[in-house]
């Protein structure tokens, strides 16, 4: 028995094209939908990691910023044995004031925390790539523990509560009942780099060795910057947090009972290359400081206050 066989007509097939187009289209736009959804969340986090480190670092240093050790008095030049010459640094970072280089001198109060807006590039004398607008941070102070071997690449200072040795090398000098911790020196700032083609903004990070030495710790850092909680009555309370092109000479060098009792730090993150489909007309309040943008890069600001446990403690 033979039975007729037939095929799809014409517009049995343009329906099931059409069916199929709709179909495909669909899982087309799903597609292009979650991979758009997936690259910014991948970019936010970026963002958010980026700025976490970078206010972890600044938070670390903050923390123990004129920590000296066993060492309870005010770390000055009258409190060493022996400190060796800045002049041997070849690129020692000076900031502002009379004595605010890599080790104490015979005049002014020593500076362990200073910081400034970069009008220029050349903010401070031991760089010249500094970001316009955005801050520089200076500090000294020794790592937290206490070191048992010393190496002839590092600065060390070996001290008990009434003095102290800064040296450099592996022979450890004789102080009575005395402990040796590594010295440094910290400069933080940020700088533009390019890359392939690409420019970015980075966090760089100035440090003591037997030199000062600099390097990028972290990609898509914009901008840094610090307010200064001052007290001004010398009753340890805040009065006012300001920039730090505010600060006068006396409230970085403690005088008059006027204490920097904390620091406010703002952490701008920017990523590293533009998103044509976003457009940033922000607008970003870092401390007094209002930045508005226009481009096409994805931002996040974050923020912290790290109180200083050091300030203005002549004998602890």
């Amino acid at each position: 028995m033979n039975s007729k066989q037939t095929g799809f007509t014409l517009l049995e097939i343009l329906i099931s094209l059409s069916v199929g187009l709709i179909l495909v289209g669909g899982v087309m736009s799903a597609f292009v939908g979650m991979r758009t959804t997936s690259a910014e969340t991948s970019s936010i986090g970026e963002l958010q990691e980026n700025g976490r480190f970078a206010l972890n670092i600044l938070t670390d240093d903050l923390l123990r910023q004129d920590f000296w050790g066993d060492y309870t008095g005010t770390f000055d030049l009258a409190s060493l044995s022996v400190s060796p010459d800045a002049n041997g640094l070849s690129n020692d970072c000076n900031g502002a004031g009379l004595n605010n280089s890599t080790f104490p001198r015979a005049t002014g109060h020593f500076r362990t925390l200073w910081g400034e807006t970069a009008a220029t590039n050349s903010v401070i004398d031991c760089i010249d790539d500094a970001k316009i607008g955005s801050d520089v941070l200076q500090l000294k102070r020794v790592i937290s523990s206490p070191v048992t071997t010393t190496t002839a690449n590092n600065y060390y200072l070996a001290t008990n509560m009434n003095s102290g040795v800064v040296f450099t090398g592996t022979d450890i000098p004789e102080v009575d009942n005395s402990q040796v911790w590594e010295y440094q020196h910290h400069v933080y700032y940020v700088k533009e780099e390019t890359v392939n083609g690409v420019t970015f903004p980075v966090l760089m990070q100035g440090r003591l060795t037997t030199d000062m030495t600099f390097g990028p710790i972290i990609d898509g850092v914009e901008m840094i910057r610090f307010m200064y909680g001052i007290d001004t009555m010398g009753d340890g309370i805040i009065n006012a947090y300001i920039s730090a092109d505010n600060v006068t000479e006396d409230q970085w060098d403690n005088a008059d009972d006027m204490n920097i009792l904390a620091v406010r730090i703002f952490v701008l993150t920017r990523s590293v290359r533009r998103d044509f489909d976003y457009s940033n007309t922000n607008t970003y309040l870092l401390g007094d400081l209002e930045v508005t943008m226009d481009d096409n890069y994805r931002r996040l600001l974050l923020s912290t206050t790290v109180t200083l446990y050091n300030a203005g403690v002549d004998s602890w």
